[in-house]
């Protein structure tokens, strides 16, 4: 088997097509062909471990300048090949997995297809021509733990190896932040992060009980236990967390906030910190903010037509305050973030308030709310009229004074931009007058209002059609004009990609209401919220329903994920 070497003009190769894909920008190539003579390693190395490209876009990068296969997860094999003559301890180290005799020779997914000595030790052992292949780093490793497992999982074997545990009534913080500083634990925070990352969850919940510790991932909105460590390491685990979150491991009486920043497997990671004191010790919860998984463009979140039209109408207004409303975790602040970069160009000025502050915005200035010091939205706002914004974003609308700012705001010639805790569009009117806003106030300055859910989409692997419900197509009646005679509606299966749940990410389905003359002269006379929504319904207003059961015909979701979140009959 013959590869090229590691010269210039193959690394040159590899990071133009890193460039031209738009995954590596041209000053940190240079660095990283400087790194690579200093080095001596290679550039698909160095641009992993410096966090600059994703495993995932240098295995394909490395696909394509070596002309070798890619592995995908369904290529690797149900069962070990070539057991007996290769040591598993060397398939981990060097990260390789055999995946099928073809041609009289073994094809293998490697994660470095320039290893010759691993290459060399393969064919020796087996005596069979070796066909490299490129593999992803963490699909290598899950196939590794899979077909090589000795019947426990990577947080089990690290628990073991702990010396001595830790008691969860430790009251020297001295011996306790040594010991959540020991390799052991440090590799089984690392670890629980890691597996996080890679299954894409929005959160880990590490939760004490009175006999054990559970773990929790939440994945696409819904809540899965995973492998936990044992309950003596509780403290440990816990304490590991603070450290790197920056928070008093001493203090276990009242809730600590804090922020982590780190890598892992090339991804830049965020993650936002919260603990607060149980019965049995301190539940924490991290908050994974993978800037890399989000798509932060209106079309991509799920905005369709006419919905987008009316909205970005509203939107590149010069005025008025543009409101999107939903409960905790319905995506309200990813859309505000698609709206601030939809209009930050170099003409526009753009400040945010936020509580907190979730994604680094390139060229928009963005404050953290500190209660403790007295900086609160209403403070903040006060300041930011005086900085000659043109956009402002506040975080959340959460009581009258900052309500009354921020109409101001919009009186003065500003766009305001922020959030309500309703359950639909026409539910804020009312809850912006139970909070003393003025009728006329509201019916000058509030130009529109998003209210949206988010809902689980169907894997395109595993999807299976079926014929839809005569009663779902009685439901959109005549509004769904390019409805096919026969539509088909699709339902969750199951596969590899999806990890067996028929799901994989999530999309958005809204209602909105724009603030019109009719929807102005309701609300002076205080009407109804549900009288300010049959007028919005009639004036061509889709509600979230059927919004989700359009989403549901052109095969996003399925009904049963639009009742969830709806809980509409």
């Amino acid at each position: 088997m013959t590869l090229p070497a590691g010269t210039a003009s193959w690394s040159e190769a590899f990071g133009q097509d890193l460039v031209e894909r738009g995954k590596l920008s041209p000053p940190d190539f240079e660095r990283v062909l400087r790194l690579e003579k200093e080095t001596g390693e290679g550039a698909h190395l160095i641009v992993t471990k410096l966090g600059l490209v994703t495993e995932t876009d240098v295995a394909q990068a490395l696909s394509t300048t070596l002309a070798l296969p890619l592995a995908h997860e369904d290529d690797y094999p149900a069962a070990p090949l070539c057991e007996e003559a290769i040591s598993p301890n060397f398939l981990k180290q060097h990260k390789l997995v055999p995946l099928r005799e073809e041609d009289g020779g073994i094809c293998l997914a490697m994660a470095d297809p320039t290893d010759r000595y691993a290459i060399a030790a393969m064919e020796m052992s087996t005596g069979i021509r070796v066909a490299p292949w490129v593999g992803v780093p963490a699909e290598i490793e899950n196939a590794l733990d899979r077909l090589y497992k000795s019947g426990h999982s990577g947080v089990d074997e690290l628990a073991r190896s702990v010396e001595g545990g830790a008691d969860q009534t430790e009251q020297d913080i001295a011996r306790l932040r040594n010991l959540a500083s020991e390799a052991p634990v440090i590799r089984m925070v690392n670890l629980l992060i890691a597996n996080a990352v890679e299954v894409r969850a929005s959160d880990i919940h590490v939760e004490p009980f009175e006999r054990r510790l559970r773990v929790r991932y939440r994945v696409d909105g819904v809540l899965r236990e995973v492998d936990s460590p044992p309950q003596r390491l509780q403290a440990a685990v816990i304490s590991r967390v603070k450290i790197m979150a920056d928070l008093n491991i001493a203090e276990r009486r009242l809730p600590q906030d804090g922020r982590i920043k780190v890598t892992v497997r090339g991804k830049d990671i965020d993650m936002r910190v919260s603990t607060i004191p149980t019965m049995h010790g301190e539940s924490l919860v991290m908050r994974i903010l993978d800037r890399g998984e989000v798509r932060l463009d209106l079309p991509e979140l799920g905005f369709t037509e006419p919905v987008l039209t009316r909205f970005r109408e509203v939107l590149h207004r010069p005025n008025g305050v543009l409101l999107v409303t939903g409960p905790t975790g319905s995506g309200k602040t990813t859309t505000l973030y698609a709206c601030l970069l939809e209009r930050n160009t170099p003409d526009v000025k753009i400040l945010t308030v936020e509580d907190p502050i979730e994604y680094q915005l390139e060229g928009i200035n963005q404050v953290q709310v500190k209660p403790q010091i007295g900086l609160t939205f209403a403070h903040a706002l006060r300041s930011f009229l005086r900085q000659d914004p043109d956009i402002l974003m506040i975080g959340e609308i959460r009581d009258l004074e900052t309500a009354q700012i921020a109409v101001q705001a919009s009186l003065t010639g500003h766009l305001v931009l922020s959030t309500l805790h309703t359950n639909d569009a026409a539910g804020s009117i009312s809850r912006l007058l139970d909070m003393r806003v003025e009728d006329y106030l509201l019916t000058s300055t509030v130009s529109g209002i998003l209210a949206q859910r988010l809902v689980r989409t169907l894997c395109p692997h595993c999807r299976t059609p079926q014929p839809a419900d005569p009663a779902l197509l009685g439901r959109l009646g005549t509004g769904f004009a390019d409805l096919p005679a026969e539509p088909t509606v699709y339902a969750a299966a199951g596969c590899k990609r999806c990890r067996g749940s028929g799901f994989r990410g999530r999309t958005t389905i809204l209602e909105f209401l724009p603030v019109t003359d009719r929807i102005r002269s309701l609300v002076l006379r205080h009407a109804e919220a549900q009288e300010l929504r049959r007028a919005a319904v009639e004036e061509g207003m889709l509600t979230m329903y059927d919004d989700g059961l359009r989403k549901v015909l052109d095969g996003v979701t399925t009904v049963e994920e639009v009742l969830r979140v709806t809980r509409e009959a």
